[in-house]
């Protein structure tokens, strides 16, 4: 981290969580930039803290579900660079053995938090199978799969890298979330992305986004260097379950969200609004 400060430059209350994605993303921003227009305190931790976090305005640029961002829309907007936006990288819906969908309204279901994407996948989904699973809890995403196997719950959405050990751990696929949210949409899911105060002076927003998208380039041009970086944060994970998580949810939407991103979110926005989740609000990216 940056050991000079110049206490004259602005100051930046930044979230990240400590996935590879985006300790990946933001090695360089956060290691090798001396010369930027701003300063940076940042706070690491789980997505869904962060959407707590920014719920009630405590950051300035964060990590978010994009669930969450829908709520917080009128507050903040989107930035380019960062998201988690993609095909084949969706929630999954997990149980034990000889589980059907139907047998989730007999238990608890966990969720890795109210206001993550997984949830309110796993709200649409089940109610548009006609299934009642209004039993949940929320408990930290790592948890998940050690409660389901225990029979604490009936079964849980897992998110990040529970997607290349589930099988590992005894624990059978119900619904890839992501899957149906293509299948039915036919967009890419927006699980995660970057958003910023839009009290936040533009142009220190848009010096922001741009060491953002070097930030992501620098790593993809130096992986051996952003990936020790990463592994500072996600020690309980095997070097090829950190490359897969990279692999799968650092792409081409990451570096610039584009048209079709954009447009990914838009109809999330309106999907979610049409099925009460949240209030009808308008993306704004920055």
């Amino acid at each position: 981290m940056h050991t000079e400060m110049n206490t004259t430059l602005p100051v930046i209350k930044l979230g990240i969580s400590p996935c590879p994605n985006d300790t990946f993303a933001f090695y360089q921003l956060l290691n090798l930039k001396d010369d930027l227009p701003f300063r940076i305190e940042t706070v690491i931790a789980d997505v869904e803290e962060l959407n707590r976090r920014v719920l009630e305005n405590h950051l300035d640029i964060s990590k978010v579900s994009f669930h969450l961002f829908a709520h917080v829309a009128d507050r903040y907007r989107l930035l380019n660079s960062g998201s988690a936006l993609g095909r084949g990288c969706g929630p999954l819906l997990l149980s034990s053995k000889d589980t059907v969908l139907s047998d989730l309204t007999e238990g608890t279901v966990a969720l890795p938090g109210k206001y993550t994407t997984a949830a309110m996948l796993f709200r649409m989904f089940m109610a548009q199978q006609g299934i009642n699973a209004s039993d949940t809890i929320q408990i930290n995403f790592a948890e998940i799969p050690r409660a389901i196997a225990s029979g604490k719950v009936r079964g849980g959405v897992v998110i990040h890298e529970t997607r290349f050990t589930y099988r590992e751990q005894g624990l059978y696929c119900l619904q890839d979330l992501g899957e149906w949210w293509e299948n039915t949409t036919s967009m890419p899911i927006p699980l995660g992305g970057i958003i910023a105060k839009k009290r936040l002076p533009e142009e220190l927003v848009r010096q922001f986004d741009k060491a953002l998208a070097e930030s992501i380039k620098y790593a993809f041009r130096h992986p051996s260097e952003a990936l020790s970086f990463c592994e500072r944060f996600a020690q309980e994970m095997s070097h090829e379950v950190m490359k897969k998580h990279i692999d799968l949810y650092v792409n081409n939407f990451t570096r610039d969200l584009g048209d079709e991103g954009r447009k990914a979110i838009r109809f999330m926005f309106e999907y979610g609004a049409e099925n009460g989740l949240f209030k009808a609000a308008e993306p704004e990216f920055a």
